[in-house]
């Protein structure tokens, strides 16, 4: 048997290509969009990909399955949940679908279907046996967003995220029930998760890729407790807040994503951005430090480093065309993560450098700790959190405001433009994004907190705690 995990750490999401050496065959569980990174893995190991399934209509990143079954490749999807739950793009494809008790086997290699649901009802996890040397002891489970190391997924993603009222509670509850499952496997069988550290599917995720289920009986604070009560009310407190698209990821990998499209037009001149501009979100990818210095009016930051997608994705429209100013060599992965959260409607791109030789542009200040702290009182000063609620409650600068950075835009009008404005988050980085929506919304006197709360702290000036 052939495995290999693949480890996206923009959406620290895992999907995994198994193969069976013997058939030649090969399936990938859980696909991000990207599918051509499957293709290559499995001809390098000389096999070809015949199969891919998935453990449930995901809500953090568009889905390769349907990409997938557009190449040709059988899909294995889940049948579980109500009419809400189907997915909507299957008629035109290959593929089978599965329930709690079904088999499939790529080569022989035989998975176990297990209906899981909590995180999502129609979620289900795969009990992988290789049966190549004509053993029927079962190897690991696929868990998605089910169990993760140390922790499990999140309920309540349908209610704050899609709006579907009532749910955390119940998703909590099965949830629950879900876990006499995963008690009932054997100790040795082997977890591989959907998602690490760094992922808003869960609160407190390990940064180790797998573990065991013995492990996690004894480790994983979920698996601890005996009381239902108990069990809902510690699963639904201090969850982090979702990313306002992921209510847009569960309808496009629920009637079927786009298939990926080629490359977009670089404007050479300015003739052609003046034409182009018109209506466009202007996206700056460049560093913050770089955009602080010099940046064209009307342009937001997000900065392409390991968060990119989560900002890209909370904060740009997906109703409306982006124009993206980048550098040439990397805007093929600025690309593919755009379109790993659904944003597709990129249809030019702008080398900085030429786009600043012909535009207006401007700078803007930051601020020490030991200024800022100087400027506290003052009637003129309004000092901005945007840092998550679990953030702000360990501690904060009095006088704050607190808006989190998702939430930023819906809520300018909270702002006053007579005054001025410091934007602070943990370590400047979050900050000086939002330093951007103010700067583009057309607010004069913003500032950044160098080094956020962390140079705060450092500087050992006074904060709050609730």
């Amino acid at each position: 048997m052939f495995f290999r995990s693949y480890f996206d750490s923009k959406l620290a999401q895992f999907s995994y290509v198994v193969g069976c050496q013997r058939t030649g065959e090969a399936i990938v569980i859980d696909p991000a969009r990207d599918v051509d990174i499957y293709f290559e893995i499995a001809k390098s190991e000389g096999l070809r990909l015949t199969a891919a399934t998935e453990t449930h209509i995901h809500a953090d990143f568009v889905s390769g399955a349907r990409e997938l079954g557009g190449r040709g490749v059988k899909l294995y999807l889940s049948d579980e949940g109500d009419a809400d739950w189907k997915y909507g793009y299957a008629k035109d494809l290959d593929v089978t679908f599965v329930k709690d008790g079904d088999k499939f086997s790529v080569g022989n290699i035989r998975f176990d279907v297990l209906h899981t649901p909590g995180h999502t009802p129609e979620h289900i996890s795969f009990v992988l046996t290789d049966e190549g040397g004509g053993s029927s002891v079962p190897m690991g489970i696929f868990t998605g967003d089910f169990v993760f190391v140390g922790d499990i997924g999140r309920p309540d993603l349908l209610e704050k995220a899609a709006g579907i009222k009532g749910t955390s509670d119940s998703g909590a509850r099965q949830l629950f029930k879900s876990l006499d499952k995963f008690r009932a496997l054997p100790d040795y069988l082997q977890v591989w998760p959907g998602h690490g550290a760094g992922s808003a599917c869960g609160k407190s995720l390990g940064a180790v890729p797998m573990t065991t289920v013995g492990y996690e009986k004894l480790n994983n604070w979920a698996l601890k407790i005996e009381s239902e009560e108990e069990f809902v009310d510690t699963l639904l407190s201090g969850q982090p807040e979702p990313p306002r698209y992921f209510a847009v990821m569960k309808r496009v990998n629920k009637v079927g994503p786009d298939f990926v499209e080629g490359a977009i037009e670089r404007l050479e001149s300015k003739e052609e951005f003046e034409k182009v501009r018109e209506g466009k979100v202007l996206l700056d990818v460049r560093p913050a430090r770089d955009y602080q210095a010099n940046y064209v009016d009307g342009a937001i930051n997000i900065p392409f480093n390991k968060s990119f997608p989560n900002w890209a994705g909370w904060l740009l429209p997906y109703d409306q065309d982006i124009l993206l100013i980048a550098d040439e060599e990397q805007t093929d992965a600025v690309l593919r993560a755009m379109r790993s959260v659904g944003l597709d409607r990129v249809e030019h791109v702008i080398e900085p450098a030429f786009l600043l030789s012909f535009s207006e542009h401007s700078s803007y200040p930051v601020v020490e700790a030991a200024e800022l702290n100087e400027m506290l009182g003052s009637t003129d000063l309004f000092l901005i959190d945007v840092r998550n609620q679990n953030e702000w409650e360990n501690g904060h600068i009095e006088g704050a405001n607190h808006i989190m950075l998702g939430t930023l835009e819906s809520r300018l009008d909270e702002v006053p433009r007579d005054k001025r404005i410091v934007m602070q988050c943990q370590s400047g980085a979050r900050s000086a994004i939002a330093t951007s929506l103010l700067k583009r919304a057309g607010f004069e006197h913003v500032y950044n907190l160098n080094g956020g709360y962390n140079a705060w702290k450092k500087a050992d000036m006074p904060s709050v705690q609730t």
